[in-house]
């Protein structure tokens, strides 16, 4: 699958993700829609997560001439994801919670903000 193909892949599920996840976080918790998107959420995170792992890193030092720092943040999805929901059909809220803010800030608005560097798809698009 060629890189623009994977990118766009990428942005499809992270986009939904940026809103639906400030919605989880805005909303009741423990609701029938805060479930729903809940799993709505964290399969589109999985799955992006996943889709960025065959994506070379364009910038930066590379570990096999192919994964980057920004590969972290997959890896932290990939735990996170189902820490999160084991601890949630466990009943620990208090773990859940702070897993879910984890990922959010950590995955998506951090990693997000690193997506706008120089040598990338998205800072080419936006100030090029």
């Amino acid at each position: 699958m060629s890189y623009d193909t994977l990118m766009f892949l990428h942005l499809y599920t992270i986009i939904p993700c940026v809103f639906i996840g400030g919605l989880l976080l805005t909303i009741k918790k423990g609701t029938l829609i805060h479930k729903r998107l809940g799993r709505i959420y964290m399969i589109l995170m999985l799955f992006t997560a996943i889709v960025t792992l065959f994506m070379p890193s364009a910038i930066g030092v590379s570990l096999f001439n192919h994964f980057g720092w920004i590969h972290l943040f997959s890896v932290l999805t990939l735990w996170t994801v189902p820490t999160a929901y084991i601890a949630i059909k466990k009943g620990d809220i208090k773990s859940h919670k702070r897993k879910m803010v984890l990922l959010y800030f950590g995955a998506i608005v951090i990693a997000g903000v690193f997506t706008l560097t120089p040598g990338r798809y998205l800072h080419e698009l936006f100030f090029m």
